[in-house]
């Protein structure tokens, strides 16, 4: 296993979390991805919020205010009231200024403090926020501006300056000296920077930054050295800000782009043909009910937005029919299916179930082969090392069950009425009722293990299996229906787009109670990457298919996930499925393996994850002694 690192650095996967939800909660995206860049900005194409590594190496209440400043910024300001349109054209202009990294920054500084003002005043919850963000800024930029003036870097030293005062908390704050030329021109300057907290439109900004530009292209002869606000230079002409028009428009082209050279007067001929249903893009039969996009045409000189038709008297009572139609009653096609086209595989329908950053994953489905003899001796050898337990257990199950059968049925307030009235006069409150003797109990139950398999379990596999052996010995003695699930990633034939992952099931469901069964636990081995979301969800939905009334779910491993473009998003994804298992009445836990003390970040981690359902083996020799109680306590429950 791997932990997630960033320029040699562990990240918090909790609070990444917590920042990826309060940006779907923002932007009411569900798919809005965030990630960590040197410089925050937002990415409204690919529709990704960066936040910024400056926020790092500090306390944590500076550190978690700072980073949900910058989601603020992108999510309320940026995603909302920023024109990318006007930012793009603006990009193209700075392309032929000299200082076109001063004119970007200064665009994306105050384009940031006019969106913060907006993000204050629309939800007041995230001042505290900005403080922190600004507190640190005006820090980190006096020391910035002390460095550039020691080394004369004048340029860099003028922007440090432009935000110190933009952020002032008094007039009278004194500004430093630069040079005759700028100290000259900072008036001017001054007078048009201010204007940032008037405007309220990214095109008055822009304005602003190109009549500052006007003077400075002048009196600068080098551009800035360092970045500390980023405006990337993206396809903004592909994006319509606020607007659900583009999701109207044809997404794919025409498959020919001719057109007709002359168009219709009106007065030719007309011959009277029929149209049929039948259409190129619907020669396959398919549920759709006369549903088809047209792919191919010809391109007519019609204008649709300049050609008005003139009314006519047959348009009001059109319209008063269509004002007062209501739905039928009879047939409702709303249900149908739309056309699907059978030669492309698109495979969204498992895109969705198994989580979207598993959507190049393949499940490759491995059964158990017939025990060898060496693992036959291994697993008797394993299953003495248990015995033990496995009689200690079964025996506490057995007298819980005979407990409960042989309660006593009498004295209560509800049940069958008792011969013994004379209670009613001598007791305050009488218990008058009994019932029957109920049969014993049975333990109505179904518990899957999911092991990880990854190659750093090479240490660790084989007390596993004896542990594994502990669960299935005593879930077979009590007639506790189980599987046993080994889960890997084959690494060597994984692809961007294609990702195979093994389910080797040693034990099934329907073999677990078997008296011959357990040996094939032997055959789990460690493999290579794991990608434990995708393998959460996949042993879901088995468990959703049984009938039993609580249903267990016990993840085997000894780190984070890990596999092929899954270590940034890994941690969230499994975090995701466990949540999904949950819902649906699963109780899901997490069994971490360790052959040493347990690091506090990584518990951490693995809290995250599976919040307190965690129990952490940090002597894997003791495994079998630490699943003890964690066992009985689960049997216990389903009784």
């Amino acid at each position: 296993m791997r932990f997630i690192k960033f320029n040699d650095q562990q990240v918090d996967s909790f609070l990444f979390m917590e920042l990826s939800d309060l940006a779907k909660a923002l932007t009411k995206l569900s798919d809005i991805e965030v990630d960590y860049s040197v410089q925050s900005y937002i990415d409204p194409v690919q529709r990704k919020i960066y936040v910024s590594h400056f926020w790092d190496h500090r306390e944590k209440n500076e550190t978690v205010p700072a980073l949900k400043s910058d989601i603020y910024l992108r999510c309320i300001g940026n995603f909302y009231h920023t024109n990318f349109q006007e930012i793009g054209l603006f990009i193209e202009k700075t392309k032929l200024l000299k200082l076109n990294g001063f004119a970007k920054q200064l665009c994306m500084l105050l384009e940031d403090l006019r969106l913060e003002e907006i993000c204050k005043k629309e939800r007041p919850g995230t001042k505290r926020a900005f403080e922190v963000r600004r507190n640190l800024y005006r820090k980190y930029f006096h020391s910035q501006l002390t460095i550039h003036q020691e080394r004369s870097i004048l340029t860099d030293a003028l922007f440090n300056t432009l935000y110190l005062r933009l952020t002032a908390q008094s007039p009278l704050e004194q500004m430093p000296i630069l040079s005759d030329s700028v100290d000259r021109a900072l008036p001017f300057i001054e007078s048009k920077i201010f204007q940032v907290y008037e405007v309220n439109t990214t095109k008055a900004v822009i304005q602003i930054v190109l009549d500052i530009m006007d003077v400075l292209e002048e009196m600068l002869e080098k551009d800035m050295l360092n970045t500390y606000f980023y405006l990337a230079d993206l396809p903004y002409g592909s994006y319509e800000t606020n607007s659900l028009f583009d999701e109207l428009k044809r997404k794919s082209k025409l498959k020919n782009k001719d057109s007709l050279e002359e168009a219709k007067k009106g007065d030719e001929d007309v011959h009277g043909d029929k149209l049929p249903t039948w259409h190129s893009e619907t020669s396959k039969p398919t549920k759709s009910f006369l549903q088809f996009d047209l792919e191919q045409g010809t391109n007519t000189t019609i204008n649709g937005d300049g050609i008005v038709r003139e009314g006519d008297d047959g348009d009001q009572a059109l319209a008063m029919v269509q004002g007062t139609s209501k739905k039928a009653k009879k047939n409702d096609y709303s249900n149908l299916e739309a056309l699907e086209n059978k030669s492309e595989d698109r495979s969204m329908a498992g895109d969705l179930v198994y989580g979207k950053e598993n959507k190049f994953a393949v499940p490759v489905f491995v059964e158990a082969k017939q025990p060898l003899p060496n693992e036959l001796e291994q697993y008797k050898k394993d299953r003495n090392d248990i015995l033990l337990f496995q009689n200690k257990l079964k025996l506490m199950i057995q007298k819980t069950l005979e407990h409960k059968r042989t309660l006593p049925r009498t004295d209560l307030h509800i049940g069958r009425l008792n011969k013994k009235l004379l209670r009613l006069l001598t007791d305050e409150n009488p218990k008058l009722f009994y019932k029957k003797q109920e049969k014993s109990q049975q333990i109505d139950a179904v518990f899957t293990l999911l092991v990880d398999c990854s190659a750093s379990m090479f240490d660790k596999m084989e007390q596993t299996k004896l542990g594994i052996t502990l669960f299935h010995e005593t879930l077979k003695s009590v007639r506790v229906p189980h599987q046993i699930v080994g889960f890997w990633e084959d690494t060597n034939e994984a692809s961007k787009t294609r990702q195979p992952n093994h389910f080797h099931t040693v034990i099934t469901f329907e073999d677990s109670l078997k008296q011959q069964s357990g040996p094939e636990i032997m055959q789990l081995s460690p493999e290579e990457d794991n990608r434990d979301g995708y393998a959460i969800r996949h042993m879901t939905k088995q468990l959703t298919m049984r009938n039993e009334k609580q249903k267990f779910l016990l993840v085997f491993s000894d780190g984070e996930p890990a596999a092929m473009g899954y270590e940034r998003n890994g941690i969230i994804d499994t975090h995701e499925a466990v949540l999904e298992a949950r819902k649906l009445g699963i109780e899901v836990m997490n069994v971490f393996l360790s052959r040493g003390e347990i690091d506090e970040p990584t518990k951490k981690t693995i809290q995250n994850i599976y919040g307190k359902y965690s129990i952490f083996v940090d002597k894997i020799e003791e495994l079998p002694e630490q699943l003890f109680p964690l066992l009985k306590r689960l049997l216990l429950k389903t009784i």
